[in-house]
């Protein structure tokens, strides 16, 4: 399977988090990893209270009329401890990748098939002409997968990618030297040849029980390629959309906060001169961040401004035709600091919703897996909002949330936001 449309989208997943602004290895944020994904190995993540993860766990659906077959790709980073300039330590990530090829869908049913996985290495930076880490331990991984037949044609295929990398003292390896043998920003990418893979996010309606069945930890499937191909399958750590795609204003990674490439460019043309030459001598993906943000063309910064990529299209049904969405003409009549009107309450299916009404969620567009999981919950309206579109929108708090209380105090996280056509009034509750 030719990998290449999804490559880019993978390996935003491999690098998020990887080093943060400003992008040196003596900043303070910089001391400990942020990267999605990391799985420890076996030994050591179960001596811990609690446990931390030492595998990714995947299922989803396979729908097939004749032979399926499945290739998979299991990619993460290693990191290698180095000296980063002024003899600062600085764990630098070299990209290990295992390939699965060949499993026959219909040959997995009622068994489950284990692999250990030959991890190929990667150079410590692609195209790069420094010379790669010395001293890169040696890791293990192991796959298991089977499938079971759901109905005829379709099947849920169940997997999961271990690191059973063995440790002689896991229970006195600090954290620190336990992520220099862990598996980081671990993802799989998965193509089907002779069938299709199932939208877990948009499944049809009569495959929606089957979907909503598939268990995921760790990871969550969406489809990638072109929009509209269903034969490759990203099981990503970070919550995607399906087809998910890299801005095409994007010179290059930043590794924080996906993309946000205006921001962070002006931000490393502000750092100083020492600064930057720690960069320079630290990470090799920091030097080139720099070098690339040093020498940008004049137009970039004027073709990533404003540039809105989180608008797509809502699936329409029967009773919700499909929308459409204009940006209306600016005018300059708007004033963005004008006060807004208080909203008291706003009237949903006859009832009279006010601050402190008990609502239950139902979302509509199902655009994420956020949605899917508050679908159907309790949840207090803690405030009734208006934007400078006049729309209404209902601030929530969940009943079973262990954390109410920061939504309360309209903490991100812990506070939601719904439309009136998206809640059912509770009035008895």
């Amino acid at each position: 399977m030719n990998f290449a449309d999804a490559e880019k989208i993978a390996a935003s997943v491999l690098y998020e988090g990887y080093i943060l602004y400003p992008y040196r290895a003596s900043s303070t944020k910089n001391a400990q990893r942020w990267n999605f994904g990391t799985l420890y190995p076996r030994d050591y993540a179960e001596s811990l209270r609690p446990a931390e993860p030492f595998r990714l766990h995947a299922e989803f659906l396979v729908s097939t009329s004749g032979v399926a077959s499945l290739d998979l790709r299991v990619r993460f980073l290693q990191l290698v401890r180095k000296q980063a300039g002024t003899a600062q330590e600085w764990d630098e990530g070299v990209e290990q990748t295992a390939n699965f090829v060949g499993l026959n869908v219909a040959e997995l049913v009622g068994k489950e098939v284990h692999q250990d996985a030959v991890l190929e290495r990667s150079n410590t930076v692609a195209n790069s002409d420094t010379e790669q880490p010395r001293n890169v331990k040696k890791l293990s991984g192991s796959l298991d997968i089977g499938a079971q037949e759901v109905q005829n044609g379709l099947y849920r295929l169940k997997l999961e990618f271990s690191n059973v990398t063995p440790m002689a003292n896991p229970s006195t390896c600090s954290r620190k030297d336990a992520m220099l043998e862990a598996f980081v920003s671990a993802h799989v990418l998965l193509g089907v040849t002779g069938g299709d893979f199932v939208s877990l996010l948009e499944p049809p309606a009569e495959l929606e029980p089957m979907a909503a069945a598939c268990r995921n930890d760790g990871v969550f499937p969406v489809l990638v390629g072109e929009e509209g191909q269903r034969s490759m399958l990203l099981c990503s750590p970070i919550i995607l959309y399906d087809y998910p795609k890299i801005a095409p204003e994007s010179a290059g990674d930043f590794f924080d906060g996906t993309e946000m490439d205006e921001m962070l460019a002006l931000r490393v043309l502000t750092l100083t001169d020492e600064e930057k030459q720690e960069m320079r001598t630290g990470d090799d993906r920091a030097r080139r961040i720099l070098e690339r943000t040093e020498n940008m063309p004049e137009e970039f910064l004027s073709r990533v401004h404003g540039a809105i990529r989180s608008m797509r299209g809502v699936v329409g049904t029967e009773s919700a035709p499909a929308a459409t969405a204009e940006l209306a003409p600016w005018s300059a009549d708007w004033d963005p600091t004008a006060e807004r009107a208080p909203v008291e309450s706003v009237r949903v299916f006859g009832v009279e919703l006010r601050t402190g009404s008990r609502v239950r969620l139902w979302p509509q567009k199902q655009a994420d897996i956020m949605d899917m999981a508050l679908k159907g919950k309790v949840a207090l309206i803690e405030a009734i909002e208006q934007d400078y579109e006049d729309n209404v929108q209902l601030a929530v708090v969940l009943d079973d949330d262990p954390g109410r209380e920061f939504g309360m105090m309209r903490q991100p996280g812990h506070r939601f936001f719904f439309s009136p056509d998206e809640v059912e009034p509770l009035e008895h509750a």
